[in-house]
């Protein structure tokens, strides 16, 4: 792998669905225009229908062929998770590469539709969720396709609270969004491992991480605080720390497109303290790789969302 692996280097990818939530924004807007540029169909899940045709038409404008699908997907709402899956199923016998990107960060706490604490809700839960309602899709699509699921260098902090995972009874912001990055690594990982144990061997898991990236979602958490200083701290951290939305976006697009990834791995910049740089192999934290909490965390998950992973019925299907 070279070192300084661009967005040049994913390949073609004519006549391949691509699914990318909070693809109308920052790095899920870069990876978006990145493949659709490559001829790749992207499904942009996104909450809002608007934004999401905002982002469309300036990315046709910079693509003009690109080949975008426009759908909501409200990952706070598991119905919206669920009828986004069902319409997708209805149109759609392939997908390629699932992009669990979309988050947020560090936000006073609220719930979701379910009652979720949001960060864990929307970055942990609605994903689990939306990819176990994808993964027929993406285990009867020939050849290799994966999941890459967006972490952050914040989830080395994290650690999973089995008993307040709500923050019901204390709340940070830091440290729930710490817990559902967490979650995010766990899922990753156990995800590919369940899938080898199954024999699922066409769909591997990876997860990724943009470092520090100058993106709307350090905006949102400084208008979400109601905090005039900790805003402009934010816009000030972005502007001198923050790499572009673009470089971001590589890790991403290196996890869902590169030959070097065969499932499991952990992708991040390589340069300045994992912060900025061009992708490359990086270790995650200790509790990421503990299989007792990735079982437990994966048991609570099925539970809290009602979906449940039948890898049995998958194994089956590719063999077949």
């Amino acid at each position: 792998m070279s070192d300084k692996w661009t967005a040049e280097d994913v390949p073609r990818m004519d006549d391949e669905v691509v699914v990318v939530t909070g693809a109308n924004s920052g790095i899920g807007y870069e990876a978006t225009r990145v493949f659709a540029d490559r001829g790749a169909t992207v499904v942009m899940a996104c909450r809002s229908v608007d934004r999401g045709e905002r982002a469309a038409g300036e990315i046709r404008a910079a693509v003009p062929d690109a080949d975008l699908d426009i759908r909501e997907c409200d990952l706070g709402d598991l119905d919206s998770v669920a009828e986004f899956t069902d319409a997708f199923a209805d149109d759609y016998d392939e997908l390629r590469v699932l992009c669990n990107n979309a988050g947020v960060m560090a936000i006073p706490r609220s719930e979701t539709a379910d009652g979720f604490e949001t960060q864990f809700g929307v970055n942990h839960l609605g994903h689990f969720a939306l990819t176990g309602h994808l993964l027929s899709a993406l285990a009867e699509t020939p050849g290799e396709s994966r999941v890459v699921t967006q972490s952050s260098g914040v989830h080395e902090r994290g650690t999973i609270d089995f008993d307040d995972l709500q923050g019901e009874q204390s709340y940070d912001k830091w440290t729930a969004y710490a817990q559902s990055k967490l979650a995010n690594v766990l899922f990753g990982y156990e995800l590919d491992d369940r899938l080898g144990e199954h024999g699922v061997d066409g769909v591997t898991s990876v997860v990724c991480h943009p470092g520090y990236a100058d993106t709307n979602l350090q905006i949102r958490t400084g208008e979400a605080s109601g905090s005039t200083l900790q805003l402009w701290a934010m816009k000030a951290a972005n502007a001198v720390f923050g790499q572009s939305a673009e470089m971001g976006a590589l890790p991403m697009l290196f996890a869902a497109t590169d030959d070097a990834v065969i499932g499991g791995e952990y992708v991040g910049p390589a340069g300045l303290f994992n912060m900025r740089g061009h992708p490359g192999f990086q270790e995650s934290s200790e509790e990421s790789y503990d299989p007792a909490v990735a079982e437990r965390l994966w048991t609570v998950s099925e539970d809290l969302t009602g979906v449940a992973y039948d890898f049995d019925r998958l194994s089956a299907t590719v063999r077949e």
